[in-house]
């Protein structure tokens, strides 16, 4: 199966950055970018080609445009010329630096958007990718609730009417935010980080059985809610089962693999007269510890087999 791609227009990299339009051209608002990789292009002012990829956005920084500078009219415009006929997608000029207008000659022959940034490159670029890591990363839609408790973004996973919408609006009585309920879209940032948000027609709504759709925001107020959240836990709901194994410690540490990340993960046994709200919150804070270097589990258990150790000495 063909991973689907993602892009995104060029005119909201233009309102997002308060970039200048120096030259546009009419059909600005179908032109995308596809990739979430920038370019310095030196060496294509250069007049070296290969292996160029033209749809990144080029950035020209204060190295390019000095080199630029030694030029004369003629050689400009033939560089300037060789590079937009590349079909580029667009070219930003970094640091608020001044537009040849021999760049301008050529946007417009070749229908290339031309913008200028105030912000130095170094600091373009990182925003830029980033900006984009985001837009056009790979994403899913899973099933389930996304809550944020002591700043852990909380992935509660279970079927249809085990109580997930409950927990979350439970969750938000106690202080907490909610990202989404009912459907999370979830995208792979990175190598190692995953970040969910709802769909835009759902956002900031959930769905309690018997009463209806309720509106987080206007009931509880805009700190009830958030946007996008990092997924640093999953929890599993399920209906208690008799005789079954649920962990007690903790040593094992479990993992739900979503797109190729495995995400820390645990199972909630749900029955009657639990208050899960509260289970949340201790998990919550459980896996913060754990990422900040102390395990209860381990500690616990060092504890048990030195006083083990100790009777068995005596």
């Amino acid at each position: 199966m063909q991973e689907q791609k993602y892009t995104v227009t060029l005119r909201s990299l233009i309102k997002e950055f308060s970039l200048e339009e120096v030259y546009v051209p009419e059909n600005i608002e179908q032109i995308e970018v596809t990739t979430n990789e920038v370019n310095r292009p030196g060496l294509q002012l250069a007049g070296f080609f290969d292996h160029f990829e033209h749809s990144r956005v080029q950035i020209i920084g204060k190295a390019e445009y000095h080199f630029l500078l030694d030029m004369t009219h003629e050689q400009r415009l033939k560089s300037f010329s060789d590079f937009f006929a590349q079909n580029v997608v667009c070219v930003i000029f970094s640091s608020g630096l001044e537009i040849f207008e021999e760049a301008v000659e050529c946007a417009k022959k070749y229908g290339t958007p031309v913008l200028r940034a105030e912000a130095g490159t170094s600091h373009l670029m990182a925003a830029l990718i980033a900006s984009l890591n985001v837009s056009l990363a790979p994403r899913i839609t899973r099933h389930g609730v996304l809550v944020e408790v002591y700043g852990e973004g909380i992935l509660i996973l279970g079927d249809s009417g085990i109580g997930k919408s409950e927990i979350a609006i439970e969750l938000v009585k106690r202080g907490h935010r909610l990202i989404a309920d009912d459907a999370v879209e979830i995208k792979r940032v990175s190598d190692k980080t995953l970040v969910g948000q709802a769909p835009e027609l759902i956002r900031h709504y959930i769905e309690l059985r018997g009463i209806g759709i309720v509106d987080v925001r206007r009931l509880f107020g805009m700190g009830s809610i958030k946007i996008t959240e990092k997924i640093d836990l999953v929890v599993n709901l399920e209906p208690w089962q008799q005789g079954k194994f649920y962990e007690r410690v903790g040593l094992e540490t479990e993992y739900t693999d979503i797109m190729g990340i495995k995400v820390p993960s645990i199972t909630i046994p749900v029955n009657p007269g639990r208050n899960l709200a509260v289970v949340l919150e201790i998990a919550a804070m459980n896996n913060r510890q754990k990422k900040m270097g102390y395990d209860t589990a381990v500690e616990f258990n060092k504890r048990l087999m030195a006083q083990m150790e100790s009777e068995a000495n005596r």
